[in-house]
């Protein structure tokens, strides 16, 4: 099996990848939503793709979210036809501003690379809430004191990062304030194998020799998969004081992905820490199911609707693994 070809890429004499056209690239419009794609660092050639309710009740505020897509790190962009449309129906139905990060891909920009992308966005947050020097439509509608990172497969490794560096800027994001993390399905690994890992090892959304590609493609030179941004679980002293300082967390799995097990040993982990964890992790499906199965998508939906409302039970530290 040739995980090239399993993942439509191939690699470059230069070390970067063509990729396949095959998902196609959305204009920023939807009619459920106002979109607009913003620029984020022209340095690094890093943009936003803007999703706003196109009528935001008059009060209160809405969340903001921040959101990072999946791919391995190596595929899709923000204006990606699927993750386009996963966030604009986010953004309709919550209601919420999603702000779509669209970060700079491995293996040309290798990890930590991503996690870079993911706090300038926090830092411009923190510029648009204090300033608004740009005068966006958005900030007039967003509440900055309820600012959610969330990510899928890849993007949840990223919004886990992401928070991990912002809990050393707590007072420099002011008045940003991060108020949870939505990780659904994270991208997590190791060098050993798990078992859910061996079960599906020739998975159809991401079997083992697709996932040891993206791995290799991802972290920086001559790592292997325990190293922290891929296995933060094997690094736990390292990330000790980080982790205690988190926000409450989401982490939302399904029992058919091989990334099971890790993503259980991860909230197991948070909750070890003293985090406030809600685990949504009893559900049957795949890997990304929600991308191509409707109620899937409904279901994550529900969830993190009442994740941002606090209708889960959760909110205090040390609460442990709550079921949704």
């Amino acid at each position: 099996m040739d995980p090239y070809k399993l993942l439509r890429v191939s690699l470059n004499p230069d070390g970067s990848l063509t990729r396949s056209d095959l998902i196609p690239l959305l204009p920023p419009s939807d009619p459920a939503v106002l979109c607009q794609d913003l620029p984020l660092n022209p340095a690094r050639d890093t943009t936003f793709r803007l999703f706003l309710p196109r009528q935001p009740p008059p009060a209160p505020k809405l969340p903001l979210i921040l959101y990072f897509h999946g791919g391995g790190f190596i595929l899709f962009r923000a204006a990606s036809g699927p993750i386009h449309a996963a966030c604009a129906r986010l953004a309709a139905s919550l209601p919420a501003i999603v702000l779509s990060v669209d970060y700079r891909l491995a293996p040309e920009h290798r990890l930590p690379a991503a996690y870079d992308d993911a706090l300038d966005a926090l830092l411009w947050l923190r510029s648009q809430a204090a300033d608004g020097r740009d005068n966006l439509p958005f900030r007039y509608c967003a509440d900055f004191s309820r600012c959610f990172l969330m990510g899928t497969s890849a993007g949840g490794n990223i919004a886990f990062y992401a928070a991990v560096r912002a809990a050393a800027l707590t007072d420099s994001l002011h008045p940003v304030k991060i108020a949870g993390l939505v990780l659904d399905q994270p991208y997590f690994g190791g060098v050993e194998r798990t078992e859910s890992e061996e079960r599906v090892k020739e998975d159809k959304i991401i079997p083992l020799v697709a996932n040891d590609l993206m791995w290799e493609l991802a972290l920086p030179e001559g790592a292997n998969r325990d190293h922290e941004y891929c296995n933060p679980m094997a690094n736990e002293a390292k990330l000790l004081a980080a982790v205690g300082n988190l926000p409450r967390c989401l982490v939302r799995g399904h029992i058919g992905d091989p990334l099971y097990d890790r993503q259980r040993e991860f909230a197991v982990m948070l909750e070890r820490r003293g985090v406030s964890v809600v685990a949504r992790m009893e559900s049957e499906g795949l890997h990304g199911m929600e991308m191509f199965d409707a109620s899937k998508e409904e279901e994550l939906v529900a969830d993190v609707r009442r994740f941002l409302n606090f209708e889960d039970g959760g909110g205090s530290t040390g609460v442990g693994l709550q079921r949704l």
